[in-house]
């Protein structure tokens, strides 16, 4: 007996996952923000005020109650993040003919999710460097992995449509690319853009994500689950046809 179910509903998993992904963090925000643990992102910057820090993503989930959302949201984003990046991968399995180029993609992606692990379950001023890491890789190599698609997305062009996604793509890509440098350029002196910047940069990249919805609606991924003894029975089967057909 073989199952086969239909997974059509997966092209919604990506927008899906970028809509409660950017709800979650926007709690988590007002969580803190209530808590009095940061600071509202309309302020402006104040260096020496200690009894409230600049509402980084960061800051926002290093306090309780607002750590246990933080810690669940981005274990759960790591998660869906990364099965997308597989269908993505599968997608592209026989289209691309560059296959190196498809397998270091997914490779970066999965690194990236790993990385919000990391920024989930090490609180930036317990752990500050084991944190650091799961940003640096979270980020960059989110950012790569969109350069990455945005360059398949053309040289694929599934349905004669990719190349309008892919110049989307190329917007929201050069746009990480630049809040990622704006904000390291305006952390030399300390400033509320610099927050701003790493909010837009999460918020785009969750964008980016949910544009993947426009690629999976051209794939059906099917999941088929197959009894032992019934492809034992079938190999037999096959041996012994393979055997009558050599008596002939």
């Amino acid at each position: 007996m073989v199952n086969m179910w239909w997974c059509r509903p997966l092209v919604l998993l990506s927008p899906i996952l970028s809509m409660f992904t950017a709800a979650g963090l926007w709690v988590v925000y007002f969580i803190a923000l209530h808590h009095g643990k940061v600071l509202p992102l309309t302020s402006a910057y104040r260096k020496g005020n200690l009894s409230a820090y600049p509402p980084f993503i960061s800051f926002t989930g290093n306090f309780p109650p607002a750590s246990c959302y933080f810690s669940e949201i981005l274990n759960l984003a790591a998660f869906a993040a990364f099965v997308v990046g597989i269908l993505r991968y599968f997608q592209l399995k026989t289209k691309l003919d560059k296959r190196w180029l498809n397998i270091f993609s997914v490779v970066c992606f999965s690194i990236a999710c790993f990385g919000m692990t990391i920024v989930g379950n090490f609180q930036l001023l317990e752990m500050s460097v084991i944190h650091n890491l799961g940003t640096f890789l979270a980020f960059i190599l989110g950012n790569l992995y969109c350069w990455l698609q945005t360059y398949i997305t053309w040289k694929v062009n599934l349905n004669n449509q990719g190349k309008v996604v892919a110049i989307g793509r190329l917007v929201l890509s050069a746009a990480i690319s630049l809040c990622i440098i704006l904000k390291h350029v305006l952390a030399v002196i300390p400033h509320m853009h610099t927050v701003r910047c790493q909010w837009a940069v999460v918020m785009l990249f969750l964008i980016y994500i949910s544009t993947f919805a426009i690629d999976f609606r051209h794939c059906r991924f099917e999941v088929v689950c197959r009894d032992t003894v019934e492809r034992q029975s079938q190999c037999e089967d096959a041996n012994g046809s393979r055997e009558q057909q050599l008596e002939l």
